[in-house]
């Protein structure tokens, strides 16, 4: 009795028991895409994207930060913690100005450069024509203003007749003839008054306007200081050549040979660092443009085969400016016209000894200041150390050449831009030196003359290119090393992003067998 009372229990039970068992395909599909897993996954997925932003906040943040919780205190939390941490972050922030300067600084400096190079060769036209002094005053304002009539250029010419050069040299000058040489050296001073205020305007809206980083903010600032003070230098020169003090070594009235180099000094210095900033602005920007062909780039220049040929670099730099400047004293002395054949001086090499160490050019009764004294102020002496540092330099550069080419780690690891670099150097020191010979051969005309000058602010221009390209700042190697981590984390965010829920799709629309 109590079997038959159970078998229709058991039948019920095992009927239950079928139906909790079984289940069609469709429906086995629905419970799948809407699985325990995936939904799990669909409520990390915005708790990974919180947790993902406050770790990322942490250290810039000083607000506390708490673990995730499923409870509403700690989703609470959480949020609180997300809303505070913008304003914690702009707290540490020292500087608004930005970690890149535009290109359109660097543009602006090239151009400025260009500008400079062009008033540096007027003014070796300036000087050969022997026009530098026919302006007596300074005025910074009221020169640049040239005169209106014939009253105004009479008054010019009157002050002009009272400097040495016209009393020793164009004594015979007539008005017409001076407007000639005036026009020259008043375009050359208007043209560095335009060059003063076509970078001291754009400096500073730059800065304002926030448009270059601050390290770049504070070279810009620093190369109108060094324009201003050129300014000052320009008339400290002139100044030389209007005392009668200063010509008791010769008769032909000239400008201080000491201030003119450190006029053409500055100069160059102002012109070179126009040109480095550009170049450094185009070539970061660059870099971090392209952070990861930028952090290649880098760690290929730090290679330490390379490190001689930087430092080999920067000291040829230093060799080519100080040439530069040895051929100020030249141009200074007029010592071009002494000895006009090369590589003889005379019957030798060298010039006589007593011509090179002349006692008359000693200002001390025990002759102690013999030596420095002809080095400087002898036109003889100052011709030959520019003859050796000339031939000095041009050795120089065909050896970083044949170390660039011929050393084996070398070659391997200097860029293609190095390389063009170091041959156009080759190209340009090769021109340097035919122009130079030239300009004494032919007893210093004013076309080569002024060529060769040109040249040399070339030469250098030319260094300072090569330098751009193999040296690696410290600064923009740790800009490369952010824009390549910033880049790498969000492509992990994204590859993280897409991942599970791309996983477990293929996995539930993945075709099954039949």
């Amino acid at each position: 009795m109590a079997t038959m009372l159970m078998s229709p229990l058991r039948a019920r039970l095992a009927i239950k028991a079928q139906e909790a068992t079984f289940t069609c395909r469709r429906c086995l599909h629905q419970q799948q895409t809407t699985s325990p897993t995936l939904r799990l996954l669909r409520q990390q997925r915005p708790l990974s994207r919180r947790l993902g932003q406050l770790q990322h906040r942490r250290p810039q943040s000083t607000a506390p930060t708490y673990q995730p919780s499923s409870s509403p205190l700690g989703a609470l939390s959480q949020t609180i913690t997300r809303n505070a941490a913008p304003h914690t972050k702009s707290a540490p922030k020292a500087s608004s100005f930005p970690d890149t300067s535009s290109k359109s600084v660097a543009y602006w400096l090239l151009a400025s450069a260009t500008s400079v190079f062009g008033i540096v060769v007027f003014g070796g036209l300036t000087r050969l024509t022997e026009s530098g002094l026919s302006i007596t005053e300074w005025r910074p304002v009221t020169g640049s203003f040239p005169p209106r009539n014939q009253e105004d250029w009479e008054s010019e010419f009157a002050l002009y007749r009272q400097s040495p050069e016209f009393k020793m040299l164009n004594s015979r000058m007539t008005v017409e003839e001076f407007k000639k040489i005036y026009w020259m050296e008043w375009t050359h001073r208007l043209w560095g008054r335009v060059v003063g205020i076509t970078f001291l305007v754009p400096t500073l809206y730059f800065i304002a306007r926030k448009r270059v980083s601050a390290p770049m903010a504070r070279r810009l600032l620093g190369i109108c200081g060094l324009i201003g003070f050129q300014g000052f230098i320009g008339w400290w020169m002139v100044k030389s050549g209007l005392k009668d003090d200063l010509l008791e070594t010769g008769s032909h009235p000239r400008v201080s040979q000491y201030r003119l180099a450190t006029h053409l000094g500055t100069a160059f210095i102002a012109y070179l660092a126009m040109l480095w900033n550009g170049l450094h602005i185009l070539r970061e920007n660059r870099l971090v443009n392209n952070p990861a062909e930028g952090a290649k780039l880098l760690d290929t220049l730090r290679h330490p085969s390379l490190r001689p040929f930087r430092r080999y670099v920067a000291a040829l730099s230093g060799l080519i400016f100080v040439t530069a400047m040895s051929g100020a004293l030249v141009a200074g002395l007029d010592a071009g016209l002494v000895y006009n054949n090369f590589p003889w001086m005379g019957q030798n090499i060298l010039p006589p000894k007593r011509e090179m160490l002349d006692p008359f050019y000693s200002h001390t009764p025990d002759n102690s200041d013999l030596v420095w004294r002809n080095m400087f102020e002898n036109p003889v002496l100052a011709q030959l150390d520019h003859r050796v540092l000339a031939t000095t330099t041009f050795t120089a550069v065909l050896s970083l050449w044949a170390y660039a080419r011929y050393n084996p780690a070398v070659r391997s690891m200097l860029p293609r831009s190095g390389r063009v670099a170091v041959l156009g150097l080759v190209h340009l020191v090769s021109l340097q030196v035919v122009l130079g010979i030239s300009t004494l051969w032919y007893l210093v005309p004013t076309h080569l003359a002024s060529a060769h000058q040109a040249g040399a602010l070339a030469l250098l221009s030319g260094v300072v290119v090569l330098g751009s390209r193999v040296w690696v700042p410290k600064r923009t190697l740790r800009l490369v090393q952010q824009a390549a981590a910033q880049l790498q984390g969000k492509s992990g965010a994204q590859v993280a992003k897409r991942g599970p829920e791309a996983m477990t799709r293929a996995k539930i629309w993945r075709p099954t067998s039949s």
